[in-house]
């Protein structure tokens, strides 16, 4: 576990000089505040696999309160994937122009709508996947596990490095081709039907799978408002959030993608849907984004 308030050398410095030279996982601890929110999203950039917020009142009580959270993260995070540091490649990114797949230029099936789910790791995964998507492409509806007050930077993080237009979905915001709309933390994302348009809904109704936003929940309103006219991907992540929502689109007609296990920082929500036989395809993480955009072709 590394602080990112430590003295003499800070965490995001520490942790830069760790997956470089000896990388290992690691779990970032970090205050729900206005700067913590792109402190930790740098910090997983850099390789930290999860975060455990870190309570700003009550220090003692609130660990506490939190310590069955603690513990299982460290757990899951033990086992996760690790990779070198690449500072070459994180310091050299490709601009969204640069970056193809075999489906630029396509005409995609009207009403298209493409769904994406994670967590652990899925902030950079999610990364991965928006930035092959071409600026004209069926919208896309994403629910990350995040905190509520990270989602925002996220969404702004995300919107500056992707063609697409992306947003912190809101209550009634009609759902459009060229964009992309993420789940707020401690908001249910959803998709509804609004006459000839489908929009956003978010609600705050109780925990799915302990979580809310919920991936199940995305999926299964796709599933009851777009039907066949969906593709969806669950991507790396702990527990199982998102694997039945995933076999509910299977059953309704759409197209299903699982990411594999050698490509995943945690094979949990993947594995969990690949056992109950709810993706049709197992791709890697460098092919799905191929694989969605295809499905929602002519």
């Amino acid at each position: 576990t590394l602080d990112v308030e430590m003295p003499r050398m800070d965490g995001i410095a520490f942790l830069r000089n760790l997956m470089r030279l000896r990388p290992m996982p690691v779990l970032m601890v970090s205050t729900l505040t206005e700067k913590g929110g792109p402190i930790t999203l740098e910090a997983l950039e850099l390789g930290a696999v999860d975060y455990i917020p870190k309570p700003t009142a009550d220090m003692h009580g609130g660990l506490f309160g939190i310590a069955d959270e603690i513990r299982e993260k460290v757990k899951v995070v033990a086992q996760a994937r690790v990779r070198p540091l690449d500072l070459e490649k994180l310091e050299k990114k490709p601009g969204i122009e640069s970056l193809k797949t075999d489906v630029m230029g396509a005409e995609y099936k009207h009403g298209h709508i493409i769904a994406i789910g994670a967590s652990t790791g899925g902030t950079e995964a999610i990364m991965e996947v928006l930035m092959q998507f071409p600026a004209d492409s069926p919208p896309v509806m994403i629910t990350q596990h995040i905190p509520e007050g990270f989602s925002t930077t996220y969404a702004q993080r995300l919107d500056s490095q992707c063609a697409l237009k992306v947003y912190e979905a809101r209550s009634g915001q009609v759902i459009k081709p060229g964009s992309a709309y993420l789940a707020p933390g401690d908001d249910h994302l959803e998709i509804v039907r609004d006459g000839v348009n489908r929009t956003c809904k978010l609600s705050k109704s109780e925990k799915v799978n302990r979580h809310r936003p919920s991936v199940d929940v995305l999926f299964d309103s796709l599933a009851e408002a777009q039907g066949k006219n969906c593709s969806a991907a669950l991507l790396t992540g702990m527990g199982s959030d998102g694997a039945r929502g995933l076999l509910n689109l299977r059953n309704a007609g759409a197209h299903t993608i699982a990411q594999d296990q050698q490509t995943c920082v945690v094979w949990g929500m993947p594995r969990a849907a690949v056992e109950m036989d709810a993706a049709i395809e197992v791709k890697p993480l460098d092919k799905v984004a191929g694989a969605l955009l295809r499905a929602a072709r002519f």
